[in-house]
């Protein structure tokens, strides 16, 4: 299988057994192996941890190993058996649109092969069709192509069926390869047809040397389990995932299924009776019954049975009955609760089911399926007792998940069957599992594996428990949640969370509907009001034990905030950031912040005070320079002693003495007395993979001691209590190979904040002008080389003794080229020398400056325009086809030579149709069906002429000016498209506008599980949102 947009293998180590599973291999760099799925890593697509299984891989392709086997010349008997089976065999594009169970959210490339020509049924793995929702199409050797659907999915084993309508084929005649699991005998020499890398038809010959090993284990993801495999010499490379495995009369023998990545050619192919069976009843339109006793058994030889207490007698009976068998099969895993659970034991010998000997897998299904509902009885030998017991067969569609609800962002479903028997955890009352973890349920740094406890101390052992309880908790209501992980069920976690209902204001339930391929959706509930706010009393800590008691008092001025973004805007790599802001106002409610924290005004703020009182606060402003914003709280809702900060006018200089304040990552205060080392114009440095916002033309403090590289937030204070400077976290460049962001913690001193602080809190909305220039200095040495005269060098030196030196224009901002260019030297704005970064404030308050520069050594006189920064922050965003498409913010103006259009990707959802065709972020739009679309407006005009499931044509530029066009399908049902619009009357200042149809819907915006907020987004870096705190 070949997974489009990210590079990735799908699972991970499990633990092995000393019998019955293959060792563990040793890949250069990793153990074990990589799955065998084509994940082309695309420009800006996610990175994802390395797969690692049990010294196999699934059949599906990894671009970083892929095998080839050696081409052999068949016979003329062979070809002519290939050239029949080709025209069955299709290659599988599709998406598993949203995580469910096992599977991630993804989009891959599979094979298949039809199994029924007038039906339209195709046979393919399992892993391919997914357990959730599954959006997809398939393309024949002629390169004709129609729509897949998923209408059944085994719940164990690795086989799925999809449907297709054989009449939207028109030039080729339909073939189907019958499905003969009786002839596949060791010797037999096979073929399998598949897709290699996801390109071209690939022919692997092999032979099949064993019937009867144990299914392949994988980890955390899908396995098959209760099953033999066969296993043959076939070197089967990436992309082969559910091709045919051919005898030379042109029949299906089995399916193929996985392979060692060891760099042996062994692969393994899942026996054909179960997908026979399944395929007849879905002829008939009957019921595809599936019994269980949830327990997995393994084949285990005739002397590990014999070390298990299997007695001679036994042994001599099985070996008469079926003098081929080596082993049997023995009792590996029984879930806590079910139907085994008390009566078979680990280590239990499977000697008769009904009366009957029974050495295989395929007889034990054979019974089961058909006893659904009804007794069974077994007779087991346990340490050379026989022991008999009676069990009622469960059926194994009820502990499959084939529903799910979306609420606050996070998604959740029952446990499955094929979870809990990775963990041998009881499926009973076992909590809700939360298959995707995020918005409100984003729980430290696990995207899944969370079973739910309790919700607002009330217990949900399952879905529907689940449902009645928070259908009940009002929108922003703060609970208290219990839940474990699978991987740790010893701990019971506890944590308080805040309920968004008016980001993801739905409670959506989803239900699979295997008639028509896809998930049918329903709102379940409403959300209730927000209750009102009530005022709250706290006092602060007092740290008693400080030296410096005035400066340690500034503990009152300091709140805990916490930002949660629903919405993955301006290439910001987040969705929940914690830090903490300084008070400036309390009568008002003012707090300052780093954007490293607040980048932009389309989230949630939680504003802690005194570790008591918790408020909601809103954004006021965003300096778009100088890395702060001001938020603000409501004052009546405290009745606490916060204290205004009071902030210095005068510059702290280098060498002096101060006290650093500051809150360290366990959120604690730290206080210790230092001095400044340096106060120096830096540049931080821009992120490549994907813009977003920095700060550019500052001044920053830097002090002597190590506490302060540990604290993302806090002051420099003086003994009297004084702020002196800001120390704030500043968002860098993110990092190889790791994909780390790099976070600088740096001081801002204090006289540059006043001109906007004091505005504001006199309830003036600052309108700031800025050049539109990223500047960098340079020392006199330079200056002179580069024309500078020696009468200014003079006056440099003159009128700033501290600072010899001149600023030179570093970037232009894209859009904004006349005036300054780059490599200008500035000398003066308005008849003032410039030579510190607070002399550029002057810009903010002027639409035109009169420059005095030097270029290319000469001396000019220039008029320069100033640019409103309101034109900066992103006020309309555009969820299409799973891409978040907004206006080119700030920042990539910054980066960028030309802006091609106004329409930028920002980012993707995993599992989308952008993620799928390869629409990536940092992408440009400009055209739709070759109708030029500059802007938004005009994007969402032409493309909701295009009807729904209907192929579209996007003209597109990358980052680097290459273009190119993107053949896109629209997928309404999955992935609507959503407005969102900045509008100070809404009480979450944005509203949304649904387009369905062409038409536009206000409100809603949540009619497809991918157009859920809070998800797991791509923007473009490579690394994962670990949520990091900023303390």
């Amino acid at each position: 299988m070949t997974s489009n947009g990210e590079s990735r293998g799908k699972r991970k180590q499990a633990p092995t057994s000393a019998n019955g599973r293959p060792p563990k291999q040793l890949r250069p760099e990793l153990d074990a192996v990589n799955v065998e799925e084509n994940a082309s890593d695309s420009p800006g697509s996610e990175i994802y941890p390395d797969t690692l299984l049990n010294g196999m891989e699934l059949d599906m392709e990894d671009s970083r190993s892929t095998k080839h086997a050696p081409a052999t010349a068949d016979t003329a008997e062979w070809q002519a058996t290939i050239e029949r089976v080709v025209k069955s065999v299709v290659s599988i594009h599709f998406c598993q649109t949203c995580s469910f169970d096992t599977d991630p959210a993804m989009s891959s490339e599979a094979t298949g092969f039809v199994v029924d020509a007038e039906r339209g049924y195709i046979l393919t793995n399992r892993h391919v069709v997914g357990a959730g929702p599954f959006w997809g199409y398939c393309i024949f050797d002629n390169h004709e192509e129609c729509d897949v659907h998923a209408v059944y999915r085994d719940p164990v084993h690795d086989f799925g069926i999809l449907r297709f309508d054989p009449a939207a084929i028109k030039h080729l005649q339909l073939s189907e390869l019958e499905l003969r699991p009786d002839l596949a005998h060791v010797g037999v020499e096979i073929r399998v047809v598949g897709n290699d890398a996801g390109e071209k038809l690939s022919i692997l010959s092999g032979v099949i040397s064993r019937l009867d090993r144990n299914a392949p284990e994988y980890s955390d993801g899908y396995s098959d389990f209760n099953t033999n495999y066969i296993q043959a010499a076939a070197a089967a490379s990436g992309g082969s995932s559910g091709s045919p495995v051919v005898n030379i009369d042109g029949y299906a023998v089995a399916l193929q299924a996985g392979g060692r990545a060891d760099g042996a050619a062994t692969d393994y192919f899942l026996p054909l009776d179960r997908a026979l069976r399944a395929l007849e009843c879905i002829k008939k339109e009957e019921h595809v019954s599936r019994g269980t006793i949830q327990t997995q058994w393994l084949i285990k030889p005739f002397d590990e049975c014999r070390r298990l207490g299997l007695s001679a007698e036994w042994e001599a009976a099985v070996r008469e009955a079926f003098p081929k068998e080596i082993g049997m099969l023995v009792a590996e895993i029984i879930l806590p609760k079910g139907p085994a659970d008390l009566k078979i034991e680990e280590g239990d010998v499977l000697i008769k089911v009904n009366g009957e000997l029974l050495t295989q897998f395929i007889r034990l299904d054979d019974i089961l399926d058909s006893s659904v509902g009804k007794p069974v009885t077994l007779l087991v030998q346990r340490g050379g007792e026989d022991i008999e017991v009676t069990l009622e067969v469960g059926d194994l569609h009820a502990i499959t998940p084939d529903r799910f609800v979306s609420v606050a962002g996070a998604t959740f479903h029952n446990l499955s069957y094929q979870q809990a028997r990775l963990y041998a955890v009881g499926i009973e009352d076992a909590g809700v599992y939360c298959c995707e973890a995020a918005g409100s349920f984003r729980y430290e740094s696990a995207e899944s594996g969370w079973l739910i406890q309790t919700v607002d101390n009330k217990e949900t052992p399952d879905l529907d428990a689940f449902i009645n309880v928070i259908k009940e908790v009002p929108d922003r209501a703060r609970i208290v949640i219990t839940y474990k992980h699978l991987r740790d069920l010893h701990s019971l976690h506890t944590s308080i969370i805040p309920i968004d209902r008016h980001w993801s204001s739905k409670l959506r339930l989803a239900v699979r509907n295997d008639k028509s391929g896809l998930w049918d959706f329903s709102d379940i509930a409403e959300p209730l009001p927000p209750g009102p706010p009530v005022p709250r009393k706290a006092n602060f800590i007092r740290m008693e034990s400080s030296q410096y008691p005035a400066a340690a008092d500034i503990v009152r001025s300091f709140v805990r905030v916490i930002a949660s973004m629903p919405l993955k805007l301006d290439g910001f790599p987040r969705t929940r950031k914690i830090g903490y802001g300084l008070v400036i106002d309390a009568d008002k409610g003012l707090v300052i912040i780093s954007r490293a924290i607040i980048p932009y005004d389309l989230c949630d703020i939680s504003i802690t005070i005194a570790d008591s009182i918790i408020v909601d606060g809103s954004v006021v402003f965003m300096h778009p320079l100088q890395n702060y914003a001001i938020i603000q709280y409501d004052p009546s809702l405290v009745q606490a002693p916060v204290k205004s900060a009071k902030l210095a006018s005068n510059h702290i200089k280098q060498g002096a003495g101060t006290i650093f304040f500051g809150f360290n990552q366990n959120m604690r205060p730290n206080v210790v007395k230092t001095a400044v080392t340096d106060i120096t114009t830096v540049a931080i440095p821009a992120s490549m993979q994907s813009p977003r916002y920095r700060a550019i033309n500052l001044d920053a403090i830097t002090v002597d001691t190590g506490i302060a590289s540990q604290c993302g937030s806090g002051v420099l204070v003086s003994e009297d209590g004084t702020v002196q400077a800001l120390w704030l976290s500043y968002l860098g460049e993110r990092s190889s190979p790791h994909g780390k962001d790099v976070e600088y913690h740096l001081g801002l001193a204090t006289p540059a904040l006043l001109p906007i602080v004091n505005q504001i809190t006199q309830g003036i909305q600052p309108n700031l002008r800025i050049l539109a220039v990223e500047t960098h200095i340079i020392h006199m040495s330079q200056a002179r080389i580069m024309g500078v005269a020696e009468s200014w060098i003079e006056k440099v030196e003159q009128e700033d003794p501290e600072r010899h030196q001149l600023f030179m224009v570093r970037k232009i901002d894209s859009g904004h080229e006349g005036g300054l260019q780059e490599g200008d030297i500035i000398l003066t704005f308005n008849d003032r020398l410039i030579t510190r970064v607070s002399d550029l404030d002057l810009m903010y308050d002027h639409a035109e400056l009169e420059a005095v520069v030097v270029r290319r050594r000469a001396e000019l006189r220039l008029r320069v325009p100033t640019i409103p920064t309101h034109e900066f922050e992103t006020d309309r965003a555009v969820v299409f086809c799973g891409a978040i498409l907004h206006r080119p913010h700030h920042a990539v103006r910054q980066q960028i030579a030309s802006v091609h259009s106004d329409i930028y990707v920002s980012a993707r959802m995993r599992g989308s149709p952008a993620y799928q065709y390869g629409l990536t972020p940092t992408n440009f739009i400009t055209a739709v069906n070759n109708t030029p679309t500059r802007d938004l407006a005009s994007f969402l005009k032409e493309t909701n002429k295009i009807p729904d499931n209907t192929y579209f044509r996007l003209k597109v530029v990358t980052f680097d000016n290459v273009k190119w066009v993107v053949m896109m399908k629209k997928c309404e049902h999955y992935f609507p498209t959503v407005e969102w619009i900045k509008d100070e009357r809404e009480r979450c200042h944005w509203r949304r506008v649904m387009h369905e149809g062409g038409e536009e819907r206000p409100g809603g915006g949540e009619a497809g599980v991918g157009a859920m907020v809070g998800g797991v987004f791509d923007d473009g870096d490579g690394g994962a949102d670990d949520g990091e705190n900023d303390l």
